[in-house]
C-alpha cells in the first residue's frame, strides 16, 4: 500500500523534475489532427459568408483563435482523462501526459493560457458573440463532456458533438456579429457525422473502453445496436448536408456531398452486414475524408 501510494500521489512531481517540455509535446496537447478539421470547417464557413476574403490577416486571426480556444478543450480533456489515456493502447504511447513528457500542471496551465488568449482574440478583435460562443464551447467538451458525459452515458459522443460542431458558428459570429442559418446547417452536418465516426473508432478499440470502464456505445449495447445507430445517423448526416443546396450552394457542392454522401451509406450499410475490424477502419477513414472534402467543396463552390 505504501507503494502504491507513493506512486499514485508522488510520480507526477518525480517525474516533473527531469521533464524538458518541447513545442512539440504542447502540441500535441491541442490533438492537431483534430484540430486539422476543425479549421477546415471554420474556414469553411468564413468562405462561404466571404466578408472577410477581403481582409486576410483578420481571416487567419479568426481561425487562430479557434485553434487556440479548440485546443484548449483538447488539452483539458488529455488533462483529466490521463489516467485513462495511460491505460488505452490507443493513446498511452501517442500523448504526452502517458508518456510523461509533460507534467499534469504544464498541461493545465498551457490549456488555460491558450483557451483565455483564444477567448481574447475573438473579444478584443472580432466581437462579444463569438468570444461567448467560443469560451462555452471551450467549457462544454473540457468541462460537461469529458467530466459528466463521457464516464456516465452511452449518449456521450452524441450529445459532446456539440462541442465539435462550434466551429462554423463561431467563425460565423466572429465575421459578422451574428450566426445565419448556414451557420448552424453547417454545424449540424457536422453533428450528424460526429457518431458514426466516432463509433467506428469505438468499435474496433473497443477493448479498450471495456479496459477503462467507458460506457461507449459499442460497449453498452453491443456492435448490433451501434452498426445500426450508424447507419440511420449516416443517413440523417446526408439529409442534413443536402439541407445545406438550399442556402446559397450552387451545383457544385451539390454534387459533391450527393456523391460524397452515397459513398457513406454505401460504406456504413457495407460495415453493418460485414462487420470486420477492416471494415470499421475503412468506414472511419473514410469518415476522416468525408468531412475534409465536403466542406473543401463549400470553399471551392464558393470561391468559383
Amino acid at each position: 500500500m505504501a507503494v502504491d501510494a507513493l506512486t499514485n500521489a508522488q510520480i507526477d512531481n518525480l517525474i516533473t523534475d527531469s521533464l524538458e517540455p518541447s513545442a512539440v509535446n504542447f502540441l500535441q496537447l491541442t490533438k492537431p489532427t483534430i484540430m486539422f478539421m476543425v479549421i477546415v470547417t471554420g474556414a469553411a464557413a468564413l468562405v462561404f459568408e466571404g466578408s472577410l476574403l477581403s481582409n486576410l490577416p483578420m481571416f487567419a486571426l479568426a481561425l487562430v483563435g479557434l485553434y487556440l480556444t479548440g485546443g484548449s478543450a483538447n488539452a483539458l480533456n488529455q488533462y483529466f482523462e490521463r489516467d485513462i489515456d495511460a491505460q488505452m493502447a490507443r493513446t498511452k504511447n501517442r500523448r504526452p501526459l502517458p508518456q510523461h513528457k509533460l507534467s499534469p500542471t504544464q498541461a493545465l496551465v498551457f490549456s488555460v493560457g491558450i483557451g483565455v488568449l483564444g477567448v481574447a482574440i475573438f473579444a478584443i478583435f472580432f466581437n462579444m458573440l463569438s468570444a461567448i460562443l467560443a469560451l462555452s464551447t471551450v467549457l462544454f467538451y473540457g468541462f460537461i463532456y469529458t467530466l459528466i458525459l463521457k464516464p456516465r452515458t452511452h449518449l456521450n459522443i452524441v450529445i459532446g458533438g456539440a462541442a465539435g460542431a462550434m466551429a462554423p458558428p463561431i467563425a460565423w459570429a466572429a465575421a459578422t456579429g451574428t450566426v445565419s442559418a448556414a451557420a448552424w446547417i453547417l454545424a449540424l452536418v457536422i453533428f450528424m457525422w460526429t457518431p458514426p465516426h466516432f463509433w467506428a473508432l469505438a468499435l474496433f478499440r473497443k477493448s479498450d473502453y471495456i479496459k477503462v470502464n467507458l460506457p461507449m456505445m459499442p460497449v453498452a449495447k453491443g456492435d448490433r445496436a451501434t452498426l445500426n445507430q450508424i447507419v440511420v445517423y449516416t443517413i440523417l448526416l446526408v439529409a442534413v448536408s443536402l439541407v445545406f443546396s438550399l442556402l446559397g450552394a450552387s451545383y457544385i457542392y451539390t454534387i459533391g456531398a450527393v456523391v460524397l454522401g452515397a459513398v457513406f451509406i454505401q460504406k456504413a450499410i457495407a460495415t453493418r452486414r460485414h462487420s470486420t475490424q477492416a471494415s470499421q477502419r475503412g468506414l472511419f477513414g473514410y469518415s476522416i475524408m468525408y468531412l475534409l472534402v465536403l466542406f473543401g467543396t463549400v470553399m471551392i463552390d464558393k470561391l468559383l
